[in-house]
């Protein structure tokens, strides 16, 4: 894929625009930009008036999206979302109309080989938004107890053969350290037996699990949740997609539980048969829409 290329789809775009009420003049953040999806259209119903700031961890995404949205009102900053306060700041913007959070991991980081994000090819592990920061898995792997393993791949995968793969893991690392995710990938497949007919690879959740330990992300998310209804004006909307139930659990109860934030959507937001059949990867995705308080 070049550098200049996506191959994203913006997930549950439709219904986000309309529940965000996107009008021209109005300013917006896509906290996550990714492919820059969600920010392009957000862009195009401004309608040339008004502004998109788009954030994210990844460098790389933010060399692709600026040269993508080029010529559209979208400024790229490379940073985290859970920094909004500080990064309006430095914007001199007070307050934006809304914000925009799609948690899920982009497909032009499932399609980078270099990355490790996908067990179909078989690169370097690493897992890291910002390959400048931080320390890959690779070398969580090498450093870490099996029962500290066993705890991360636990929590943050949900897999209840936890215990057996962090053995697996530094039994495997005393002869020859796992360096590649097609090495972990197999690893994990000979710990956990396949479920029968599901399509889900036995190797999902440990990959989940180190992905989010690497990036720190829950607790970039708690951290941003706290934060967000103070970035954005009374009656302005935040609208966040989840994809798995340790993000959506801490959206719903920090919307429940803070005075800032006015529910919208007792349920969940769920993609249509017909997102999920032109794009498999949206099947999971979960909206959850507030509306910052005029208190």
């Amino acid at each position: 894929m070049s550098a200049s290329e996506t191959v994203h789809i913006p997930v549950l775009a439709d219904e986000v625009l309309d529940w965000l009420q996107v009008k021209p003049g109005m300013i917006f953040v896509d906290g996550t930009l990714g492919g820059g999806g969600h920010s392009r259209l957000l862009a195009e119903r401004l309608e040339g008036q008004g502004q998109i700031l788009g954030i994210d961890r990844d460098p790389q995404a933010i060399e692709r999206t600026t040269k993508l949205l080029d010529g559209k009102p979208v400024t790229c900053v490379h940073g985290s979302y859970s920094n909004l306060p500080e990064i309006l700041n430095e914007l001199n913007v007070e307050q934006v109309d809304g914000v925009v959070l799609d948690l899920g991991l982009s497909s032009d980081q499932l399609a980078d080989r270099e990355r490790g994000f996908s067990f179909t090819f078989d690169g370097p592990l690493d897992l890291r938004f910002d390959p400048t920061r931080g320390e890959p898995a690779s070398r969580l792997l090498a450093r870490l107890s099996a029962e500290h393993l066993a705890n991360i791949i636990f929590e943050f995968g949900e897999e209840r053969f936890s215990r057996r793969i962090a053995r697996s893991i530094v039994e495997t690392r005393r002869s020859s350290p796992i360096q590649t995710a097609g090495e972990l990938a197999e690893l994990v497949r000979r710990c956990v037996p396949r479920a029968r007919n599901s399509k889900l690879d036995p190797a999902t959740r440990t990959f989940q699990a180190l992905r989010i330990a690497v990036n720190d992300e829950l607790a970039i998310l708690d951290q941003a949740l706290t934060r967000l209804p103070d970035c954005v004006r009374p009656g302005g909307r935040i609208a966040i997609i989840s994809f798995h139930s340790l993000e959506d659990r801490r959206v719903k109860v920090a919307f429940r539980q803070d005075e800032r934030y006015v529910i919208l959507t007792k349920k969940p937001i769920r993609p249509n048969e017909s997102e999920i059949q032109r794009n498999p990867r949206s099947r999971s995705a979960k909206l959850r829409v507030a509306e910052r308080a005029s208190r």
